[in-house]
């Protein structure tokens, strides 16, 4: 299967373009001339939530932009507005539900093949939750979830972060272990992975990382892998709060290891992203990044 690569739309959306968001339009117009065969939506304003395009004709008349650019979206992010399935209040819970199957219509809408999915919570877990409790909540919600977007023909996958709860290699693995369903994955962020299995941030302890880290983390998720991210990591934290997006070759990840790692886990889907998330300049190193992931796909066999 040949490799399709598409990148986040988050980096035109967030952090120093939060103020003035690319429009929608220019990204799609630059995305298209890079080559990208996709892009991965964030359900934020302006760009791609489901209040923005709230009907069917305003979700195909996005979807027939971006096809007459020769584009897919290659996923999408749901934005829960804080609702925690953790939470000690079950209408949090419920408002968790609704906006999850919210975001899953606009998925089959728009013919996005997987949704993602966090925790919502900083580490260690809201006030006045037990870990037990909030452990037990996610894996009962993730499995309804799943099996809701099953029917709907979509997967979701949860992207770890050591911004997020549950952020320990060992929990991650766990987690999908236990959830246990076939329509939900990991998807599985280079820079994430690195801080959570060679960096160990914002884990409470004991510290949970591995010697092989993130190369070592992928085979410890082998066969639940479902999507990939790919940006490089320089050991910090953006704000203090999640992994930092360096740009590629700004960083410590072996790339060429980390790819034949994830590739000898069983990934399948012909998906690469390259997720430049609140990168100050995501805008003016677009073009460089798309070449190396491009050459690093090559190398591997994969374009």
């Amino acid at each position: 299967m040949s490799a399709r690569v598409s990148v986040g739309n988050s980096a035109f959306l967030l952090g120093a373009y939060a103020s003035k968001p690319v429009p929608m339009e220019k990204v799609i117009e630059r995305v298209h001339e890079l080559g990208f065969q996709g892009l991965e939506l964030l359900g934020f304003a302006p760009h791609g939530d489901p209040d923005t395009f709230a009907s069917r004709s305003d979700r195909k008349r996005l979807l027939r932009q971006l096809k007459d650019h020769g584009l897919s979206i290659s996923n999408y992010g749901a934005d829960f507005k804080g609702k925690s399935p953790a939470s000690n209040d079950p209408n949090d819970r419920r408002e968790y539900m609704s906006l999850f199957e919210k975001n899953l219509r606009f998925c089959v809408d728009c013919e996005v093949p997987s949704i993602r999915v966090d925790t919502v919570d900083e580490p260690p877990l809201r006030a006045g939750v037990t870990y037990s409790d909030a452990w037990k909540r996610f894996v009962e919600t993730w499995q309804s979830c799943a099996e809701k977007a099953r029917i709907e023909g979509v997967l979701v996958v949860w992207e770890f972060e050591p911004g997020f709860a549950f952020n320990k290699p060992h929990e991650i693995a766990k987690m999908v272990k236990e959830i246990s369903h076939t329509n939900f994955k990991i998807l599985f962020d280079s820079c994430h992975a690195h801080m959570c299995s060679s960096v160990g941030a914002r884990q409470n302890e004991p510290i949970d990382t591995l010697p092989g880290g993130e190369s070592e983390l992928a085979q410890l998720l082998r066969g639940t892998i479902g999507y990939v991210h790919l940006i490089d990591s320089d050991n910090t934290l953006h704000d203090g709060w999640t992994s930092t997006h360096a740009p590629f070759g700004k960083g410590f990840i072996d790339f060429e290891a980390l790819v034949e790692s994830i590739i000898s886990t069983g990934y399948r889907d012909d998906w690469w992203t390259i997720d430049l998330c609140f990168w100050p300049t995501a805008w003016d190193i677009l073009k460089e990044s798309k070449q190396f992931m491009d050459s690093l796909l090559r190398r591997h066999g994969l374009l």
